[in-house]
């Protein structure tokens, strides 16, 4: 059985250092190539581009006349938290799946490339000959920590209608993962039909806000979209800015706070605390799990990797949502995963292997 996303933004980033009076200082950038694509071309609501008209990108695609990349050169790479997911899944030696739709462009090809390469089935995705694939600048601070902007008027993930559901897929999925595709029309009734065909299937469902309040008409629809799949949940993991956000700035180290955003068919809330570790509420019990301590170079993804840490471990085996000793065994792995991630620059490229992780939980320092 597998995990299966659902695309909320899936796009190109370019992660670029903030203004020099900020002292930011990414990673060296991690070159990314593409060529012809490899996936089959009855995954396509359209034929792909000839040939000659396609092109290779490196990751140090703006600078130029053979100026030498530097920690400040832009690093352009594929990104969009639901895709994290997938390809995190799969790094971890997972099976996932990967809904969504994009641009009838070569980013739109290369993003299906992308996927494909690493291992995650993309019969789901969708081309949109009338819109672009979406685009978004990252700006990184000196702590590793990000400024978003987006470029989606509208991009072509917000275009996924109903009728383009794969919907033997969705119904093949042990766990279905959501994020941020609720904002507009067509894309949030896509959605909520694909949560209700994997639900009616069987499926655990699991939701992660990932809050982006520029994509929003204002914050009270955020929180009033947020919350209208809350309760569908099985599973949802959320960050204290967005405890803080959806209580209306209560406190987000009180427990009965928390507990206030939990309902009756809630199975688990997690709550990542970043560089600290993560807390954990189910109706019999809760804790808290430390989390591994490395320099951050760039946090992008790395709650999607603790997701996916997160998820892989739980489409092994869904007992562990009953049992403590367990879960907290699951949630040291996945906080290693978001530990790891945050340690490269870019969130796909910097995803880790199963090896990866088990080589930091038992090394003392990473």
């Amino acid at each position: 059985m597998m995990a299966l996303v659902h695309c909320g933004t899936f796009s190109f980033r370019s992660v670029v250092a903030a203004a020099a009076s900020s002292s930011s200082h990414p990673s060296s950038a991690a070159s990314l190539k593409f060529s012809q694509p490899n996936v089959k071309a009855s995954f396509f609501s359209s034929p792909p581009p000839p040939p000659l008209l396609r092109f290779n990108l490196t990751g140090k695609a703006f600078p130029g006349g053979g100026t030498p990349e530097t920690k400040e050169s832009p690093l352009v790479a594929a990104g969009g938290g639901p895709a994290n997911v997938a390809v995190g899944i799969a790094r971890l030696g997972g099976s996932s799946a990967f809904i969504g739709k994009v641009g009838e462009d070569e980013f739109g090809y290369m993003l299906a490339d992308i996927l494909k390469e690493n291992n995650v089935n993309n019969e789901g995705m969708r081309f949109d000959p009338g819109a672009r694939t979406a685009l978004v600048f990252v700006t990184l601070r000196s702590d590793g920590e990000r400024e978003f902007m987006f470029y989606r008027n509208p991009s072509a993930d917000m275009l996924l209608q109903e009728d383009e559901l794969d919907l033997d897929l969705i119904r093949k999925a042990k766990i279905f993962h959501s994020s941020i595709s609720l904002i507009t029309e067509p894309c949030r009734s896509a959605h909520m039909a694909a949560a209700k065909a994997a639900k009616d299937a069987g499926a655990v469902l699991s939701y992660d806000p990932n809050l982006r309040l520029p994509l929003w008409p204002s914050a009270d629809s955020a929180r009033e979209g947020i919350m209208s799949i809350w309760e569908t949940a099985d599973i949802v993991k959320i960050s204290e800015e967005e405890i803080s956000f959806l209580t209306k700035g209560e406190d987000i180290f009180d427990d009965a706070i928390v507990r206030k955003l939990f309902h009756p068919n809630l199975k688990l809330l997690i709550v990542t605390e970043g560089a600290d570790g993560c807390r954990y509420y189910t109706k019999e019990f809760n804790g808290r799990v430390k989390g591994v301590k490395v320099d951050a170079v760039d946090t992008t993804g790395a709650g999607d990797s603790f997701v996916a840490g997160l998820l892989a471990q739980l489409a092994e085996d869904l007992s562990l949502l009953h049992n403590e000793e367990k879960l907290r065994e699951s949630l040291k792995f996945a906080n290693a995963c978001g530990a790891l991630t945050v340690t490269e620059r870019g969130a796909i490229p910097a995803l880790p292997t199963k090896e990866a992780v088990l080589n930091a939980l038992f090394s003392p320092v990473l």
